[in-house]
């Protein structure tokens, strides 16, 4: 693993498009703190496991695609799109979803101690709400 900030990022990208969480939570340091949209917190990496596994038994095909990087020191910003098809798809037949993201990294020790998400996702919200009835 490279000790450039942007590199370990990349990698935990990765892993996040490969739907490992297993291999997403070794890239984290033990106090790691991931920070979705709306401010809802998850600290350490025994929590993380259960998050990740559930999230990627929601949407198995979650994807991060990035379009541009931006790295000062140990803080990495990234911008592309999120994308995902929620699992059960018999009850919403249109069930895919896209949208533009950012996602901000700090790197300790070539692990990835914060990892913040950015998004609107009111048409995720929006697709769960018409599983739900």
């Amino acid at each position: 693993m490279s000790s450039d900030p942007e590199s370990t990022v990349r990698a935990f990208i990765d892993r996040i498009n490969s739907h490992d969480p297993g291999a997403i939570v070794a890239l984290c340091t033990p106090g790691h703190v991931f920070s979705d949209s709306l401010g809802n917190r998850i600290r350490g990496r025994s929590a993380l496991l259960p998050a990740w596994q559930g999230y990627f038994s929601h949407f198995p095909n979650y994807r991060i695609a990035v379009s541009h990087v931006l790295a000062v020191g140990p803080v990495v910003a990234v911008f592309g799109i999120a994308s995902a098809t929620l699992a059960n798809t018999r009850k919403a037949p249109h069930s895919s979803w896209s949208i533009p993201a950012a996602w901000r990294a700090v790197i300790r020790s070539r692990l990835v101690s914060q990892w913040q998400v950015y998004a609107d996702n009111k048409p995720v919200y929006a697709l769960l709400e018409r599983v739900r009835s």
